[in-house]
């Protein structure tokens, strides 16, 4: 069926509706060349219709090896070259039928680089996906539609649960976490548990963890539980990503703010200002913190993005805090900063030894 993206400038682009019904969300762009299983199961892109800059998708297949979370949050995905016969000895399916199955709004055919090169010039925008035939009217009620905000309430846990290991016992908030960095922090030795977002501070306290570990997520950071954040600090090591790194600023007292387009991708420099090194790192975020909010606050600046040069991580002075803005466990991208979760149990081995006087 013949259908199209419009964006709400008014651009129009022509393709063809592979699955799915009409839709409406923030359209992005991702620059990954691989991973679009883990972009379509990424809760960060809850509320968005992600369009891939790489024009052949599909090509791999599918599996329930790459699922980051238990079903899909994008509201649409936008493809160039939809590939229907894939070839990897991992693939369980296709990518075509993975959308059918999960009725996941889906156009090809389309002009990507020209969706990109709008979105860059003019800052991410609502969208919507429609059939060639759709009526005026219908695409201006779905456009009138009111921007959905509580994305981290639908994108959490909604009980606790544990995933048991032999070290120090994490306290998870879960914010739209996926499961390769909870993979990542039982690879690394820690005893997980996983509490939804709206979870009160006194009840991970209650929990008495050695650490606490604030997930990424999707949305506004300001819409997300900062309050809890603030209790939290100063009473257990934290270790934020994403969304995490975002509301411990907020918390510190600092601000963020709303990116032109924001990082998508799995192919994005960061510079570690402690050694130098740069990291190519997987990134998801369109908000990022204000660097002028940070000034008198006890925090240092410890990664920046290569490309604009916006803070990309932080560390407490005095305090056993630490956060980074991209996703150091990848899924999709390279593995150059899993190191970090190396350094989250460190921190809690130091807090530990120092805490019994050694």
């Amino acid at each position: 069926m013949n259908g199209k993206l419009i964006l709400e400038d008014g651009s129009v682009f022509q393709g063809m509706l592979a699955s799915g019904t009409n839709t409406v969300g923030e359209v992005v762009f991702n620059t990954g060349m691989t991973g679009y299983q883990e972009v379509l199961t990424d809760p960060s892109y809850c509320g968005q219709i992600v369009t891939m800059t790489y024009p052949l998708i599909g090509n791999y297949g599918v599996a329930e090896l790459f699922e980051q979370s238990r079903q899909s949050f994008v509201r649409g995905f936008v493809i160039s070259e939809l590939c229907g016969r894939p070839s990897s000895w991992q693939a369980e399916d296709s990518l075509v039928s993975y959308l059918k199955a999960r009725n996941i709004p889906c156009i090809y055919g389309v002009d990507t680089r020209a969706i990109t090169r709008r979105i860059r010039a003019h800052g991410t925008m609502k969208g919507v996906i429609v059939p060639a035939s759709a009526k005026e009217i219908e695409i201006a009620e779905m456009f009138a539609t009111p921007p959905f905000i509580e994305v981290v309430e639908e994108v959490t846990t909604p009980k606790a649960y544990r995933i048991p290991g032999q070290g120090a016992h994490v306290a998870v908030m879960d914010f739209g976490i996926k499961r390769n960095i909870l993979n990542s922090m039982a690879k690394a030795g820690c005893n997980i548990t996983v509490l939804p977002a709206n979870t009160p501070a006194e009840e991970v306290l209650a929990l008495n963890p050695d650490g606490i570990f604030l997930s990424n997520g999707p949305g506004d950071p300001k819409d997300a539980p900062v309050e809890t954040v603030r209790q939290l600090i100063g009473k257990k090591p934290i270790f934020g990503i994403c969304l995490g790194h975002q509301l411990l600023a907020l918390a510190f007292g600092g601000d963020t703010y709303k990116m032109k387009f924001g990082h998508r991708g799995s192919n994005h420099p960061v510079k570690d200002l402690t050694t130098g090194r740069v990291y190519i790192t997987s990134q998801n975020h369109g908000y990022a913190i204000e660097e002028q909010s940070l000034a008198g606050l006890d925090v240092t600046i410890t990664h920046r993005a290569v490309n604009d040069n916006t803070i990309e991580g932080l560390r407490h002075n005095s305090l056993p805090v630490f956060s980074v803005q991209y996703h150091p466990e990848a899924a999709p991208g390279p593995d150059d900063s899993t190191y970090m979760f190396e350094e989250f149990m460190n921190l809690l081995d130091k807090t530990q030894s120092k805490a019994r006087g050694n």
